[in-house]
């Protein structure tokens, strides 16, 4: 009797052989089964600093991850203003927006700090403080759902307006625009003794044309990106509150990457926020620039006037403060910092 130590195949298999292995060649040569993608809204629009660089980090991200991680972006505000991309980021449709303080801070308060009235004297002070500050801020952001990568500086907002205004009390008069669904900065703006009207940022320059508002506090290039300048006449040369934007992603979403990938995505998009927030104090002087040439003209209080201005953001900052726009805990940590900064 013969024996074999040859395996007994099922009947047709060997043919079908070649063919098997071919598949699965080119299944383990296409690369990962399950790519994620990650879904990300801005208002910025192609060709701006942000979407430059968010395009080249969507290139490195892919690259470096071998494909496991995607970026896809929907810039220019087509999936809505920060209000609509945060509830599409709750339900799924869309993973992280580029978006503003004020909408994060319904679920981190804190995060709304550096936007409170008044609160820097120079850039070095500023400079100082987020040095101290800009990573705790940026945890308690995570503990809440949102992975950030970092503070981007918009710049310094100013009160643009359609009437001369000089003093507080003239700012206390005009109707002022307030970002819908930005709580944070309802409240400052109320603080201050101001009644805010909320807008969409796409209703502002018709309100403005309306005479709905005759009045913004907005950061240069903002005001010049959106054609809001062109229906104004007028700017106090007061650095009112200090703006900045986060590119965000869903906590939940963002752990479904594998660990390893997660420090590709948190390096790669820290670096573009890094970018952006270098560019922007450069972007904010030339736009300072563009409305002068534009014609608006810049007003700036007389000291007396100055002096009513800080008393005032003094008042209305332990109001909110109060209020629990920001924690204590948080705040004392902040003019611990501010007191301890160079030119304070």
């Amino acid at each position: 009797m013969t024996t074999s130590n040859s395996l007994s195949l099922p009947r047709g298999f060997a043919a079908r052989l070649p063919l098997l292995v071919t598949l699965v060649a080119w299944l383990t040569l296409a690369g990962p089964a399950h790519a994620l993608t990650l879904k990300i809204a801005t208002i910025s629009p192609e060709g701006s600093v942000w979407m430059q660089a968010l395009r080249t980090a969507g290139k490195r991200v892919a690259e470096e991850t071998e494909g496991r991680v995607k970026l896809k972006f929907y810039p220019g505000g087509v999936q809505g203003d920060d209000k609509a991309v945060l509830r599409k980021m709750r339900v799924g449709s869309l993973h992280g927006g580029v978006m503003t303080v004020g909408i994060l801070g319904q679920s981190y308060p804190d995060i709304q700090l550096y936007g409170l009235p008044l609160l820097f004297e120079n850039n070095a002070q500023l400079d100082y403080v987020r040095g101290k500050m800009d990573a705790g801020l940026l945890a308690g952001l995570e503990d809440k759902g949102f992975v950030g990568f970092g503070i981007a500086e918009i710049g310094f907002a100013l009160a643009m307006s359609q009437s001369p205004i000089r003093s507080v009390q003239d700012v206390q008069s005009q109707k002022f625009w307030v970002p819908d669904g930005d709580v944070g900065s309802a409240k400052a703006l109320e603080a201050f003794g101001i009644s805010p009207i909320p807008l969409t940022i796409g209703d502002v320059l018709g309100g403005l044309q309306t005479q709905l508002i005759d009045t913004i506090a907005a950061p240069p290039v903002g005001a010049i990106t959106l054609q809001w300048h062109t229906r104004l006449d007028y700017v106090l040369d007061v650095p009112l509150l200090y703006t900045y934007g986060l590119l965000v992603v869903s906590k939940r979403h963002f752990d479904k990457i594998d660990e390893v990938d997660q420090t590709v995505v948190r390096d790669v998009l820290g670096a573009v926020t890094a970018t952006v927030n270098e560019r922007s104090r450069k972007d904010h002087d030339d736009a300072l620039a563009v409305l002068k040439q534009q014609g608006l003209e810049f007003l700036s209080p007389p000291p007396e006037a100055m002096d009513a201005f800080r008393a005032q953001a003094t008042r209305a900052n332990e109001k909110l403060v109060d209020d629990g726009i920001v924690s204590r805990e948080t705040w004392q940590a902040f003019l611990e910092h501010r007191a301890a900064a160079p030119g304070s």
